[in-house]
């Protein structure tokens, strides 16, 4: 089904975690997997959450459900999913008693080196000193 209204779901995992798990804090990198996979598939992200342990019934995860504008949700892998909620299980559940489709995007997560580490550090450690990622 093309034209699907997807939210895209990131991790909110600390900066302390950089070396260990440089994807998972990378939250911008997992949102950029999410956009490029719904643009493949002819689809378009409507809404961009960054969770962590969050409930599975939390209402910030179906207010845009519940207002029509989102029919998916997409993560880029459950390693995503299983640090952004606190139950996938109850979760995917979820999504089909609404009939929301729960995608991941599947695709391999990339090896980051020392510069797109650092890269991560600065936006993330300088957010307010006008710093882009760019």
């Amino acid at each position: 089904m093309a034209g699907l209204r997807v939210a895209a779901i990131a991790t909110l995992t600390p900066l302390e975690e950089l070396d260990r798990e440089p994807f998972l804090v990378d939250s911008r990198g997992q949102h950029a997997m999410c956009a490029r996979w719904a643009a493949d598939h002819g689809h378009v992200i409507t809404r961009e959450l960054l969770l962590h342990a969050t409930r599975p019934d939390h209402g910030a995860l179906w207010q845009a459900v519940d207002e029509g504008a989102v029919d998916a949700f997409v993560a880029p892998n459950e390693r995503v999913l299983h640090r952004a909620l606190l139950s996938l299980p109850a979760f995917a559940a979820e999504c089909a008693r609404r009939s929301v489709r729960l995608e991941t995007v599947g695709w391999t997560e990339p090896a980051y080196d020392a510069d797109m580490k650092a890269r991560v550090h600065r936006r993330l450690s300088m957010p307010t000193a006008g710093y882009d990622g760019c």
